[in-house]
C-alpha cells in the first residue's frame, strides 16, 4: 500500500444488497462475498487483486464479516478456504461459527 497505512475494519464497506463486504485500496476492489441462510452468513468467496496480495487485506475483510456477525447475532459458515483458515487462526471467533 502506497501510504503504509493498513486499512481497519471500519474502512470496509458492507453492501448487503450485493451480499458483499468490500475494501477499495489504490483504486482496486477487495471483497468477501456471502449469502444469508436464515441467521447465518455463508461466506463463499474472498478476493484480493494480485497487486495487493500479501498485505493482510483479506484478513481485514474477514474480521469485518465476523464483527458484523457478532453485532447482529448472526453465525458465520465459512465455505471459502481462506475464511476457514482465518477462523482457525482466530479462536476468539469460534462461538460465531455455524
Amino acid at each position: 500500500m502506497s501510504d503504509a497505512r493498513r486499512p481497519l475494519p471500519a474502512d470496509v464497506i458492507h453492501r448487503p444488497e450485493q451480499g458483499r463486504f468490500e475494501l477499495i485500496v489504490e483504486g482496486q476492489r477487495c471483497r468477501a462475498d456471502y449469502r444469508m441462510q436464515g441467521a447465518t452468513m455463508v461466506v463463499h468467496h474472498t478476493e484480493v487483486p494480485p497487486a495487493l496480495e500479501g498485505q493482510g487485506l483479506a484478513g481485514v475483510l474477514v474480521r469485518a464479516v465476523f464483527d458484523h456477525a457478532a453485532s447482529h447475532a448472526l453465525r458465520v459458515e465459512p465455505r471459502c478456504s481462506y475464511v476457514r483458515v482465518w477462523a482457525r487462526r482466530h479462536p476468539e471467533v469460534a462461538a460465531l461459527l455455524a
